[in-house]
């Protein structure tokens, strides 16, 4: 049923008519001609009263509304373009919906906003932390050099390394973050190639041999028998992905722990899992330790190193190639970190395998 004025002053203009003549039938002396012509004027007038009023007053004022709305923002309406609203089956009801959808629309995002100049200001505070501490230790040494020390051969000596070593902490945090924006912009593509993620493994075994040694951590692959893994990815972003966890599984697990790097053969993919036996990680970090610059245990992580932006940088590495890492952690029990990457066809493999000549290590 459609609410037009016209329709609507149909309605009263016969309402009001038909009320009018019932009053006039109960007045002595009229007759059924007078009932009739009252009727009938009454009907006529009421209904271009009301239709005046409902089309004048009220409809071409929604009417108007609704065109500015539309104009304004018309992206933020479900709806295509009408000449008129009256032509709604309830325009008031139409209109009312429509507002409520552009209100809810803008109040969500207000919170993002919100939300973004949160994380804008925990930002720079933990930028800010992060470059105060090597930029003021290395200024500490070099002023006490000039002040007096630089006479002393083992002082100078020592405290231009003690600088050096901080400057170079501040040239890694300021590489990850240089990373990290290329990441987030898309400045940084993947170039997937058919890539042996076992050989990959134990090559940063081997890279992290001396580390895992001064915590006697044994480093193992499983399973024993899956002596190649090959997987389409871009292989220097997945070594760093890859190095990033194991360097993380060796430093914050137990001492004389292990870490096992497990791979596991699907139709379409292979998991890698890389995992440890160490202190896990609380229930209530899991949700947070890929933010930026976000510290489970802040103390010791300082005296381990690192520039907080490792497992940031992993994400999205990993999202790049259209998975998503998972973290499963219990305390006193370990932590693994576990992702999907499609494999790369036999054949494509060893194409590739024949065209690089890459030898296979096998352990």
């Amino acid at each position: 049923m459609s609410l037009s004025p016209r329709f609507i002053a149909f309605i009263l203009a016969f309402l009001i008519s038909l009320i009018t003549t019932t009053f006039l039938a109960f007045v002595d002396g009229v007759s059924k001609g007078m009932l009739f012509v009252v009727s009938i004027a009454s009907f006529i007038s009421s209904f271009f009263l009301v239709l005046y009023t409902i089309d004048i007053l009220v409809f071409r004022e929604v009417n108007k509304m609704y065109r500015t709305i539309h104009k304004l923002k018309m992206r933020d309406f479900n709806m295509t373009p009408r000449k008129k609203l009256i032509q709604e089956s309830n325009p008031m009801k139409t209109i009312n919906d429509e507002i409520f959808v552009y209100v809810t629309k803008k109040q969500k995002e207000i919170d993002e906003l919100k939300k973004l100049e949160l994380f804008r200001r925990e930002f720079l505070a933990d930028v800010s932390h992060e470059f105060k501490t090597p930029i003021f230790a290395a200024q500490g040494f070099i002023h006490t050099l000039l002040d007096g020390a630089m006479e002393d051969d083992n002082v100078r000596e020592r405290f231009l390394k003690k600088a050096a070593k901080n400057l170079d902490s501040l040239d890694v945090l300021v590489k990850d973050l240089l990373v990290l924006s290329q990441m987030e912009t898309g400045d940084i593509k993947m170039n997937l190639n058919p890539t042996d993620l076992r050989l990959m493994t134990t090559n940063i075994f081997s890279r992290l041999e001396n580390i895992a040694q001064d915590r006697g951590v044994t480093l193992k692959v499983k399973p024993d028998d899956l002596h190649e893994v090959w997987v389409k990815a871009d292989a220097d972003r997945i070594e760093q992905v890859m190095l990033n966890l194991i360097e993380n599984a060796i430093k914050y697990g137990n001492e004389g722990g292990k870490v096992i790097v497990h791979f596991t053969e699907g139709k379409k993919y292979i998991e890698i899992a890389v995992r440890d036996n160490g202190p896990g990680i609380p229930h209530e970090h899991l949700n947070r330790i890929f933010e930026r610059f976000y510290r489970v245990d802040k103390s010791r992580s300082k005296e381990i190193g690192g520039t907080g932006l490792g497992l940031a940088i992993v994400k999205h590495i990993l999202n790049a190639h259209n998975t998503k890492i998972a973290v499963m952690s219990k305390p006193d029990k370990g932590t693994t970190f576990s992702f999907k990457l499609e494999k790369a066809y036999t054949s494509a493999a060893n194409d590739f395998n024949e065209a690089e000549a890459i030898p296979h290590v096998n352990s």
